[in-house]
């Protein structure tokens, strides 16, 4: 075994100090000698070690493994949706050869669904305070010719006078709450856009057998229905006009009764005038002068005009989940690869226009990952295209 450098020096000077004074020269000189060899041996030892170490910072170390391949999302993370997209485009041919042969469906929306409500809501409340009035001005009519002294000569005002309904008043009737909604749509992988995307596709493979979307443009350039709602409110405000007419007149009966006919004449004028209140509260409340959102008779033409359009149609109800895979392996001598898939859900239930279930349905889809070179060879045309 070899000993240290320090030991073999100490027993080389022991055995100088054990020679006679004739041998002590060439103890010295060995002693030099090995000196010399220790230091060259050293130095051959750190000239390896700095050779090792610049060898083993240009290539990895034998001992270690090679790179295994990553999977890394965070890059061409929207690159999957593309592959998501196809899928409900083919889903959207497959749910239009669901509805049955000869008919149409409407996609279900539910504030589209509310919103038809409210409007028939508003159009049926014009149409019933309109013939109310009209029911009502005939009794007041009738009582004032019985209250009426026989030639007291008492001219009626014209009809015109009282025709300006009065907008201050507000007696409860806010039908702007008929239109308000609270409805929200879940978001999926894909973003907020998925239902919207679907609808979209199912118009596109089946545009004939689609007659609502439920959501977007509902006809608001369409005026027929908005002018036949303004014409139910003029009649509204002619019968208004005609029963403040008769509710003038009986106050100026009541200013010359006496007694119990008195007090009777001033009930009927209080109930007469808390009537006229809320007509006067709700035609308010339709904002007729406007053409915006914030208008309930506005809101109505557009829905009223959408339940039209619809009317006997099949619902359709469907909810769609799309997710987009991007997989982009990286390998230290492979290089990057990417590859996209898609993954789709969509359940639907068709019914008839009373609620009767004729199908409902789940379906997926996952789409087989396409290999994709970036700078546009390994994809297929059809992938590139988007057709």
């Amino acid at each position: 075994m070899a000993l240290p450098r320090r030991l073999r020096s100490l027993l080389a000077l022991l055995v100088l100090a054990c020679l006679p004074t004739h041998a002590y020269a060439q103890s010295t000189a060995e002693l030099a000698e090995l000196r010399a060899r220790d230091a060259e041996a050293e130095a051959r030892q750190a000239i390896a070690e700095a050779e090792r170490a610049e060898l083993m910072a240009r290539l990895p170390p034998a001992q270690s493994k090679a790179l295994a391949g990553a999977i890394d999302t965070r890059q061409f993370g929207a690159a999957g949706l593309v592959r998501a997209v196809d899928l409900a485009r083919e889903l959207a041919r497959e749910v239009c050869t669901r509805i049955p042969g000869g008919r149409s469906a409407a996609l279900y929306e539910p504030a589209a669904s509310q919103g038809m409500v409210a409007a028939r809501t508003v159009d049926s409340a014009l149409a019933r305070l309109s013939n109310d009035m009209a029911d009502k001005n005939r009794e007041l009519q009738r009582y004032l010719d019985l209250q009426r002294p026989p030639g007291s000569g008492i001219a009626a005002l014209p009809l015109g006078v009282l025709a300006a309904i009065p907008s201050t008043v507000r007696a409860g009737a806010d039908v702007a709450a008929l239109l308000r909604s609270d409805v929200t749509l879940s978001s999926s992988n894909f973003g907020e856009g998925t239902r919207l995307l679907f609808a979209t596709s199912l118009a596109q493979a089946c545009p004939g057998r689609i007659l609502g979307l439920g959501t977007g443009y509902l006809g608001e350039l369409d005026w027929a229905r908005y002018e036949k709602l303004l014409g139910r409110v003029a009649s509204l405000a002619g019968h208004r006009a005609a029963y403040a007419q008769r509710i003038a007149e009986l106050q100026g009966l009541l200013d010359g009764a006496r007694g119990e006919q008195k007090k009777e004449m001033a009930a009927v004028s209080q109930a007469a005038l808390a009537q006229l209140k809320v007509v006067d509260a709700f035609v308010d409340s339709l904002k007729a002068g406007e053409a915006s959102e914030k208008s309930p008779l506005f809101n109505a033409a557009r829905y009223l005009g959408y339940s039209e359009r619809t009317a006997g149609a099949l619902v359709l109800d469907v909810e769609l989940r799309l997710e987009g895979l991007s997989i982009v392996k990286e390998n230290l001598f492979s290089g990057q690869q990417l590859r996209l898939s898609g993954v789709a859900f969509l359940w639907y239930r068709l019914h008839e226009p009373d609620g009767r279930l004729l199908g409902a349905e789940v379906l997926r889809r996952i789409s087989r990952p396409v290999e994709v070179d970036l700078r546009g060879a390994a994809a297929s045309d059809d992938f590139w295209s988007g057709n």
